[in-house]
């Protein structure tokens, strides 16, 4: 009963989505992108994907930046198609899947307030999924304190500011440490919200955010080594919902260095693969590019169950790997850096 209700109320687009999702690039897409020699020859290339003309209106030289905004657009595109025609509870979720981007855009705005920059400058730059109504105010605000007074206690992300942060410590705070622990309250808020809806979306929601939650909390811990993060302000910056809550994230707490991160992420069978064949060698396979390969896995894994919202979530972040990969290939052609142009992450 409960998957005929699902497809009564969310079937349209849980096909439209799994259609959108068969258009990724392939392997032999790929092939053709990387023989490329200008950008020109790239986006005539993607002429004779799912992506068509929407490079049609870009004179050329296109540049790299051109490209990796109307990639941007484009998914934005698609992904409000989806929005607009959804019912409750799959809006709340797709609403839930926007506010990783709106933390990325106000950290951008923060910090292009704290360094004197005009807001007209910034909000260009900002993603299109993480856009919301209070940006187009934002112009009023000159300093942290007026940014969070004026605008952020009224978006989406306000409760996780009230919790988290404090008027002072937007002044104060690093940059990235107001990032992540504005993260570790979407990440707990989102895990919470796919247990309640539960069924099949819970186990593979709750699967992808412990994941993701995991991978932060073990960046978290290698990017504070030699800084002056002490192991306190570590460990509340750490989201509580992965698999290493609450035994492995006591270990990252105590960790030194990376050897000892390292064998503590062993000890789950999720991430003992995730540090094998990295370095700091150039062309070398880095810990990112393997985080980001197990997600790629997890995404498509999603796709092979029915009757979930898991599937908008896997396709968004199945997207946007697949314009960084896109943004790669054009970076390396724009640099005359072939050597490493096949450096991308596949998908399919």
């Amino acid at each position: 009963m409960g998957n005929c209700l699902f497809n009564a109320d969310h079937g349209y687009l849980d096909g439209l989505c799994r259609g959108l999702k068969n258009g990724i690039l392939k392997r032999a897409d790929y092939n053709n992108l990387v023989q490329c020699e200008t950008i020109d020859d790239l986006k005539i290339h993607l002429q004779g994907t799912d992506y068509g003309n929407f490079l049609a209106n870009e004179p050329s030289p296109i540049a790299v930046s051109t490209l990796d905004q109307k990639l941007r657009e484009r998914l934005a595109i698609e992904f409000h198609h989806l929005r607009s025609h959804s019912v409750q509870p799959l809006s709340h979720f797709l609403d839930f899947i926007t506010y990783g981007y709106m933390i990325d855009n106000i950290v951008l705005l923060i910090t292009g307030t704290l360094h004197q920059r005009h807001i007209s400058e910034l909000i260009p730059k900002c993603h299109p999924l993480g856009g919301f109504e209070q940006m187009e105010a934002i112009h009023v605000a000159t300093t942290p304190a007026e940014l969070y007074n004026a605008v952020l206690v009224d978006t989406p992300l306000g409760p996780f500011f009230v919790d988290c942060i404090t008027e002072h410590d937007m002044d104060e705070m690093n940059v990235e440490i107001i990032r992540n622990t504005l993260y570790k309250a979407y990440l707990e808020a989102f895990y919470k919200l796919c247990k309640d809806i539960g069924g099949i979306t819970a186990d593979c929601m709750c699967e992808i955010l412990a994941f993701e939650a995991d991978r932060r909390s073990i960046i978290i811990t290698i990017n504070s080594f030699g800084t002056e993060l002490s192991k306190d302000d570590r460990a509340k910056l750490y989201p509580r919902c992965g698999k290493m809550n609450p035994d492995g994230l006591n270990e990252l707490i105590k960790a030194e260095d990376y050897e000892q991160v390292k064998a503590i992420a062993q000890f789950y069978n999720e991430y003992d693969h995730i540090f094998e064949g990295t370095g700091n060698n150039l062309g070398d396979k880095t810990l990112e590019d393997n985080f980001f390969e197990h997600e790629v896995r997890l995404h498509l894994c999603c796709f092979m169950r029915q009757f979930h919202f898991g599937v908008f979530y896997s396709y968004v972040k199945l997207k946007e790997q697949e314009c960084r990969n896109i943004v790669w290939i054009a970076e390396c052609i724009a640099q005359k850096h072939r050597s490493t142009i096949e450096h991308y992450i596949p998908i399919l």
